[in-house]
């Protein structure tokens, strides 16, 4: 712990002296975030860094293999689904974000768990089907090139069929899908890998094209 004390030391004495104004008027205004993203809790995949954003600019929520539930008005606890209603009808944040990425542990848990397997964790495998539809799809896709055996490739196809099943369920949500249609607020699927530092996102076609690290 005496390393993030010492961090939080240097970003008083550095960051904080050199952005002290902007906290204030964070502050005193408050915050409007140009986006939200639904990232995971994974230690190695930090948004802030990844893509250098500022105070106020993101409103972040992180959570086990960036899951985003289906819309579910009940007596449950929805931590992530609250987020999503503080941003978009508290906030009108324009843009939603789900970011996934490579290596992730829980999309790999979930590859090697039985489809109907018995629940052994507290909370974990719960939260965890609700990215069912992403294994089945991987696994089919893996079959479909002869390639269901090799888990790194039906795990990077999961982590990013992950993606495309968070925005699913983000269109679930009647506010959101109100939104998308009006133009007000726009979906968009991201996946970061972290073996090569590289950003890809979602076309058209559910497809992911790489980010070109310079440009414009």
């Amino acid at each position: 712990m005496d390393k993030l004390i010492a961090g939080y030391r240097r970003f008083r004495a550095n960051f904080y002296e050199h952005h002290k104004a902007e906290f204030e008027h964070l502050s005193a205004k408050g915050q409007k975030p140009s986006a939200m993203i639904i990232g995971c809790s994974d230690a190695r995949v930090d948004p802030a860094i990844n893509f250098d954003t500022g105070p106020g600019e993101v409103f972040m929520v992180r959570n086990v293999a960036n899951v985003v539930p289906p819309y579910a008005p009940d007596s449950d606890h929805h931590g992530t689904s609250a987020a999503l209603e503080f941003a978009v009808k508290g906030l009108d944040i324009p843009n939603i974000v789900i970011l996934g990425h490579a290596k992730c542990g829980g999309i790999a848990a979930l590859v090697d768990a039985e489809e109907d397997a018995e629940m052994k964790t507290d909370f974990l495998d719960l939260w965890m089907s609700v990215a069912r539809p992403a294994r089945r799809s991987a696994i089919a896709q893996a079959e479909a090139v002869n390639r269901a055996d090799d888990r790194t490739y039906v795990c990077r196809l999961c982590e990013r069929a992950n993606v495309l099943v968070g925005i699913a369920n983000l269109r679930t949500f009647p506010w959101i899908a109100e939104r998308e249609k009006a133009g007000t607020l726009k979906l968009h699927g991201w996946y970061f890998d972290i073996t090569k530092g590289e950003l890809y996102r979602k076309n058209d076609l559910d497809e992911f094209e790489l980010v070109p690290p310079t440009g414009e």
